[in-house]
């Protein structure tokens, strides 16, 4: 598939700010799976744009503002190509649970085992994890039971959650959206030491216009395996992945701070369209 992509954050500030500084994890990754065509950012007031890594090798664009100003508007464009995924077959077995204590040692896993801003373990995540891979041996079947169980014990409830939402609250109450299905997953698997990371970006789909976000989990010898809890479904080629982390505190889209008054709006409108005949 070809998707193009706009991504607009509007903020408006009931008194002029200044001295605003901004770090942006909006441009997609380009791997096997999707490729990035172009990318382009706008910016007003507008700024130097500088792009660097981060600890997680996503792309992130830093800029400044530092006269003062009442609105500041993001605009992120992008084309991209997705293709279809060689799927892990859903009956697969891989890696018995025996092996989780190899992913501890890994370099890779280490942080996606850890407790973060928005997933901390509990017994009650311990518990459920436990009970919802009742009869189960293998790693990716695990995970999969796990991902079965959030989609069947949260409710998608739009602005019922906010974007601080931690994972137990929204466990505690059974409700929430996308994130806080992937921090739920996340802090399920991690609980029983199946690495788990959180992954932002879009999801095709006519009439539902939004970010998304899901799981990957690590399965030794297999590597990284997509999984979204609120479809209980592998990511295909409707899926754009953007950055990845340990929770969504790693890769919100836009993050930043200024001086001045701290009443302001917030409007957030993204578009996701396929362009047609693009499909492989």
């Amino acid at each position: 598939m070809r998707l193009e992509i706009s991504h607009q954050t509007h903020y408006v500030y009931a008194q002029p700010v200044r001295e605003s500084s901004n770090d942006l994890r909006l441009k997609p990754v380009s791997n096997e799976h999707q490729m990035v065509e172009w990318h382009d950012l706008q910016i007003r007031p507008q700024a130097v744009l500088r792009s660097y890594e981060d600890f997680y090798a996503n792309t992130v664009h830093h800029f400044e503002v530092n006269a003062p100003h009442s609105e500041l508007f993001i605009e992120s464009r992008c084309r991209v190509s997705t293709n279809r995924r060689n799927f892990l077959a859903l009956e697969a077995t891989p890696a018995p649970l025996a092996r989780r204590s190899e992913c501890v040692r890994m370099e890779r896993c280490f942080d996606y085992l850890q407790d973060s801003n928005y997933v901390k373990g509990s017994p009650e995540l311990w518990r459920l994890a436990l009970d919802a891979t009742d009869g189960q041996s293998d790693i990716w079947q695990a995970a999969q039971a796990l991902n079965r169980f959030v989609q069947s014990h949260l409710a998608y409830t739009p602005s019922a959650t906010t974007a601080l939402t931690s994972a137990a609250e929204a466990l505690e109450r059974r409700v929430g959206v996308c994130q806080d299905f992937a921090h739920v997953l996340i802090g399920l698997c991690r609980s029983i030491q199946i690495p788990a990371l959180y992954v932002s970006g879009y999801f095709f789909t006519p009439g539902v216009q939004a970010s998304h976000a899901w799981v990957e989990v690590y399965i030794p010898e297999i590597g990284w395996r997509a999984l979204d809890p609120t479809h209980a479904s592998q990511p295909d080629e409707r899926y754009v992945k953007t950055a990845v982390g340990r929770d969504y505190a790693d890769v919100a889209p836009t993050r930043g701070h200024y001086k001045g008054t701290v009443q302001r709006t917030i409007r957030v409108d993204v578009t996701v369209h396929e362009i047609p005949g693009g499909q492989d």
